[in-house]
């Protein structure tokens, strides 16, 4: 007799209206346990403390393909221990990695936290089975830091090297630029009515990157951009009208210290502290969408656009400046 065929009842047709699956009862003797990222298994006050609870408990959630618990093994010892027959389930459908990756993200979300360790074992394992997964991804699913992930990332030989890396957004980025450029402009030769997407899954590159080497080679350039430290490449900074430039900054404006600024009432409070806020907000907003915006712009506009960029990099610049110079006068060294 088929698990499904003949246990599983729909409860709530219209469930559907939403984009969670599908809630149905399952018989409890029908549903197994699963590969939990707890190193140190059930707990068993928790059970109990689940068990009083007089009310409904969130529907577990379970893999389709084997029946075992991904999410939600305490709520089932607890509905056992009542002398309950049957649960509210919520299927999945995934690979065994996918399965675990699930049941790490679920248990991080909600429900009994899980202790250091088990965030830690989890997002080694989750490298091994998924080392394109960016530091911040992995980072997210587990809930450890960035850093924290890309130390485990060094420190173990048992995390499959990877040319890309695959962000929390879906997107892909090679880890070494000029080689996924390469690769995309060989791909575009060799069949040049292949689409951007194509070419960027095919090369492990964003379409961004992919526009762009295509443009490269209508111009007859080269796919990677020289870098610019040659002679005339001086001689025009000499020419540049802004001021000399600070030190550099690496990647986009950190959302942490704009939610920092949010926070903080004395700037919430005030129509210009408020103000000042949108324009970082659309900023930060901005920057991580640079690389799709920058391969958007229509090339007659590119100098217009150029323009406008270095003056309003050079209103930040002298808005930073008088900032400092209101921190001396206030604090002075």
């Amino acid at each position: 007799m088929g698990l499904l065929a003949h246990s599983v009842i729909p409860l709530r047709i219209d469930d559907r209206w939403d984009d969670e699956p599908e809630v149905v009862s399952v018989p409890i003797m029908d549903i197994l346990p699963g590969d939990s990222p707890r190193l140190e298994g059930e707990d068993k006050g928790h059970v109990l403390r689940l068990a009083a609870v007089e009310g409904p408990l969130p529907p577990i959630l379970v893999d389709r393909r084997t029946m075992r618990v991904i999410d939600g093994i305490h709520r089932l010892m607890a509905a056992s221990l009542k002398g309950r027959k049957a649960i509210d389930v919520r299927f999945f459908e995934g690979s065994r990695e996918e399965v675990f990756l699930k049941a790490v993200e679920a248990n991080v979300e909600h429900g009994l936290p899980l202790s250091h360790a088990d965030r830690t074992a989890a997002a080694l394992r989750i490298l091994k089975s998924h080392p394109a997964m960016s530091d911040r991804a992995v980072a997210k699913s587990t809930g450890l830091g960035a850093r924290a992930v890309a130390a485990l990332r060094r420190s173990s030989d048992a995390v499959p090297p990877s040319n890309f890396r695959v962000g929390r957004d879906g997107k892909v980025r090679p880890l070494n630029g000029a080689s996924g450029r390469l690769r995309a402009a060989e791909l575009i030769r060799e069949n040049p009515e292949a689409s951007l997407r194509q070419v960027a899954r095919s090369a492990g590159v964003s379409p961004a990157t992919a526009l762009d080497v295509r443009r490269r080679l209508e111009r007859g350039e080269g796919p990677v951009p020289c870098p610019r430290n040659t002679a005339d490449s001086v001689a025009e900074s000499r020419t540049d009208t802004l001021p000399a430039p600070g030190p550099a900054v690496v990647g986009p404006p950190s959302t942490g210290t704009l939610e920092k600024l949010m926070r903080d009432p004395s700037l919430r409070q005030s129509e210009l502290g408020r103000r000042l806020l949108r324009m970082f907000k659309e900023n930060v907003l901005g920057a991580m969408e640079m690389t799709d915006i920058c391969a958007s712009v229509p090339s007659h506009c590119i100098e217009l656009i150029i323009q406008l960029s270095r003056q309003n990099s050079q209103f930040w610049e002298e808005f930073a400046q008088e900032l400092n110079r209101r921190a001396r006068i206030v604090s002075p060294e």
